[in-house]
């Protein structure tokens, strides 16, 4: 039996072997461990900042903080808008064991409707279950007791303040202050192309019209943020840092509280406007445009009926007639067109026409009547101004011409923007040939240049064109901006804005200003002035023009009947005005839609404005009327001009 040789070990061979595979373990190793700490090195060291940020993200929430909006006050220190506290009823859905049984007894104690309810779980499927959703919004006083009374059977539930914007006044400021209403995405855009929408992280309101939307950037403030840390499912657990919103800041107002009221009572819902200037420096004293509606309708968001119901209303209360209504101005520019023609050389303060009811173009067949059918005989550039007589200013027009009209008119501001501080403005139409031929690809014909010598034809303006046009008579060229905001408060104190200019008007000779100003006064002082009853036994003197805008067409031997008419077809009537004749401080005007008259209907109006600003005013007694007269006398015996 053959036996197997046994192998003698090669122990050095296989010592050999083991500390090669040991080395390569050991490198492997080395290796790995390199790895792990290159890789420690890239995730602490180069990249710490990144996965810091990171971590900090996910464990601290910076939330932003809205600042309270400034208030705004009028002239004499009266708040005109405010900030509330409005109670919301929150629930927390995931602090409620059964919400459906809540709900339910909540419906009961608190009369919550169904659409609240529908609402309110449309609302929870868009947050997370430990954030408060509102059910029932703006709680009355006696349901915040009552709710709190029964607080103990409603774990989760909580009525929650918040400030919102509250107008006092309701709609006697409307279409001065505007209203805030809640962000859309229109806002948003405008925000984010502004570069503000960082600044309107927390805010839900934003300013829709009025001062609220033109000095948002004033009333808004600047957002504040908190720091808080929060664990893995998004719950704040701890603030760790808060730095607080500034608030916006809060705004004088030219406006005299008193004065506006005024102007809503005397208007008494018919449609019109009145407008009162500061004839020093263009402030905004009052601007009532009737009919008005109430704006704490929108800050809380109006209904459909409610918007329906002013959107479809014949008073169309949603346009601000003082800034966007346009009117032709009817014979309340005839001093402007007097400076025109004194300062074109046109007439002197002596030329006179005979006025017999009727004025007639050579060649051509249409007759242009005079508002008084027979006449007002031989007048001159004042008389004419008094008794509002049309034929004068009929050929005044068509001697000066409408290329001399326009640019001159446009110096008077009509046609363009007055600059007031409000979005909401018209610049209305001052007519030229190239606005015709632009318009209605048509030539300018003379036949239009002869209606507008009494404001008719294509010119319209708007109050408040027409009012800044009387502060730039009364200040003898210069031209004042109107302006609502009167300044800022400041450490307690009012920072007055100052008043804001634009070039003055070039005029030739001074007193061709005095000349125009002395035919207003006789439109309210003298025997024959057109607004001498309205404004009888005045403490004051004032001065003015009446006017009646005609808007529709009579047939040329047919006699104005307003009772054949429809109502939104009848005269305007209108009135501008300004007091004291010898050193004016308001300039005002009256609009009144189909109201007839502008002497009988409009001046009583402005009349009755003007005693308000003065009614705590003592005057020396009135100069005497009869010496004016007897110069005029002697100004009428002089050169003539017929026709």
């Amino acid at each position: 039996m053959a036996r197997h040789r046994v192998t003698i070990k090669d122990h050095t061979a296989e010592a050999n072997l083991f500390a090669r595979r040991t080395v390569i373990a050991m490198l492997v190793i080395f290796m790995m461990i390199a790895m792990v700490l290159s890789n420690l090195y890239y995730l602490q060291i180069t990249r710490f900042e990144d996965y810091q940020t990171r971590s900090n993200g996910n464990r601290i929430k910076i939330l932003p903080v809205a600042p309270n909006r400034g208030l705004i006050y009028d002239r004499n220190g009266t708040l005109l808008a405010e900030n509330r506290p409005v109670f919301n009823l929150e629930v927390i859905p995931e602090k409620v064991d059964n919400l459906e049984r809540t709900l339910g007894l909540l419906s009961v104690l608190l009369d919550v409707d169904e659409d609240e309810i529908t609402d309110f779980y449309r609302e929870i499927k868009r947050n997370r279950r430990f954030k408060p959703v509102s059910l029932r919004k703006r709680l009355t006083p006696e349901e915040v007791a009552l709710f709190s009374a029964n607080q103990h059977k409603f774990p989760g539930v909580s009525v929650e303040a918040r400030l919102t914007r509250h107008y006092p006044y309701g709609k006697t400021l409307t279409h001065v202050l505007g209203y805030v209403s809640k962000i859309n995405k229109k806002d948003l855009q405008k925000l984010s192309e502004a570069g503000l929408e960082a600044n309107y992280a927390a805010t839900h309101d934003i300013g829709k019209l009025g001062v609220e939307k033109y000095h948002e950037d004033i009333l808004h403030g600047q957002v504040g943020y908190q720091e808080v840390e929060v664990n893995n499912q998004g719950r704040v657990i701890r603030t760790l840092n808060f730095s607080p919103p500034v608030p916006g800041q809060d705004i004088v107002l030219n406006i005299d509280l008193k004065l506006q009221q005024e102007a809503e009572r005397i208007l008494d819902g018919d449609k019109g406007t009145i407008v009162m200037l500061d004839s020093d420096d263009g402030g905004v004293l009052a601007m009532f445009s009737s009919p008005s509606y109430d704006p704490n309708l929108f800050v809380h968001g109006i209904s459909s009926k409610n918007y329906s119901a002013l959107l479809n209303s014949n008073g169309r209360p949603l346009i601000n007639r003082a800034t966007q209504g346009q009117y032709p101005p009817a014979s309340t520019i005839k001093p402007h067109l007097a400076l025109v023609g004194l300062e074109e050389n046109t007439v002197t303060p002596k030329t006179r026409i005979f006025d017999n009811g009727k004025y007639r173009l050579k060649n051509v067949e249409h007759v242009w009547r005079d508002w008084k059918r027979w006449g007002h005989g031989w007048v001159d550039l004042t008389s004419a101004i008094e008794q509002s007589c049309d034929i004068y200013f009929y050929d005044l027009a068509y001697r000066l011409g409408i290329d001399k009209i326009s640019d001159n008119m446009f110096e008077f501001g009509f046609g363009d923007y007055t600059g007031i501080d409000l979005h909401e403005e018209s610049d209305a139409n001052m007519p030229s040939r190239g606005w015709k031929r632009a318009r209605f690809n048509q030539p300018w014909y003379i036949g239009d240049t002869i209606p507008v010598g009494i404001g008719q034809s294509y010119w319209t303006v708007t109050p408040i064109q027409l009012t800044q046009s009387i502060t730039t008579l009364v200040n003898h060229g210069h031209r004042y901006i109107p302006q609502i905001l009167r300044g800022k408060y400041v450490n307690s104190e009012v920072v007055l804005e100052g008043s804001k200019e634009r070039r003055p008007m070039d005029i030739k000779n001074d007193k061709n200003w005095d000349t125009v100003l002395d035919a207003m006064y006789g439109v309210v002082n003298r025997k024959t002035g057109t607004a001498r009853r309205a404004f009888v036994d005045t403490p004051y003197v004032s001065a003015g023009k009446t006017g009646t805008a005609q808007l529709v067409a009579i047939a040329q031997d047919a006699k104005y009947d307003a009772e054949s008419l429809a109502e939104n077809l009848r005269d305007n009537a209108m009135y501008v005005g300004f007091a004291p004749y010898e050193k004016p401080e308001i300039a005002v005007t009256v609009v009144l839609e189909n109201a007839g008259g502008g002497s009988s209907q409009a001046a009583p109006l402005a009349r009755m404005m003007m005693d308000k600003y003065f009614e705590e005013r003592e005057f020396a007694p009135k100069p005497d009327v009869k010496e004016r007269e007897v110069s005029q006398d002697v100004a009428h015996q002089t050169t003539s001009h017929t026709h």
